[in-house]
């Protein structure tokens, strides 16, 4: 039944999906997980990979943090060379609330990585590629701690000039004076 060209292309955009990660992504998913492993080791004073992994697997908060920093800069470096409209990337650390802390909410999962990723204009491409990195890097940190699957680190709000230039959503952010977010990469 070959059906109609919509109906192709949506079939064609489902398999795309369901598709495994391409090579270049999880290649690069691995070496942002490698470099920000190294960065952690060096911030904590270890030498090892696996000393570094099972400070992870033991929810050791300060590992957890080098490693999600570094993760954040590896993310915010293969966005910027990955697609050229990438302007800017910024951390965005959202405290926990005193609830969250005294009734443990935080050991009950891990923690992401907020970016704010500010691009010259909103894409579908740039929004699959983000996706598509979050799956692998997450897919390499759960092969890393040999652990329960991890379904995602990275938590990433696109932001254009006209969000930026009217403080608009995450765009008004960039403009906070309290509690704003850290640039980390920018072109």
């Amino acid at each position: 039944m070959a059906g109609t060209p919509a109906t192709q292309q949506a079939v064609a955009v489902d398999a795309k999906l369901v598709a495994p990660l391409e090579p270049s992504v999880t290649s690069t998913a691995e070496s942002m997980l490698t470099e920000a492993i190294k960065f952690c080791a060096r911030k904590i004073g270890v030498d090892s990979v696996d000393t570094v992994a099972d400070l992870l697997r033991q929810n050791d908060r300060t590992a957890c943090e080098y490693c999600l920093y570094g993760i954040a800069k590896q993310a915010a470096i293969s966005l910027g060379a990955m697609d050229e409209n990438v302007k800017a990337v910024y951390v965005v650390d959202y405290d926990a609330t005193p609830e969250d802390i005294c009734l443990g909410a935080l050991s009950q999962g891990r923690r992401l990585v907020h970016l704010i990723v500010w691009t010259g204009c909103k894409t579908a491409a740039l929004s699959a590629l983000v996706a598509a990195l979050d799956r692998a890097v997450a897919q390499a940190y759960t092969n890393l701690l040999d652990g329960p699957e991890v379904k995602g680190l990275l938590d990433v709000q696109l932001v254009d000039d006209a969000d930026v230039e009217g403080r608009t959503g995450h765009g008004a952010l960039l403009w906070a004076i309290h509690h704003q977010p850290i640039p980390i990469w920018e072109r």
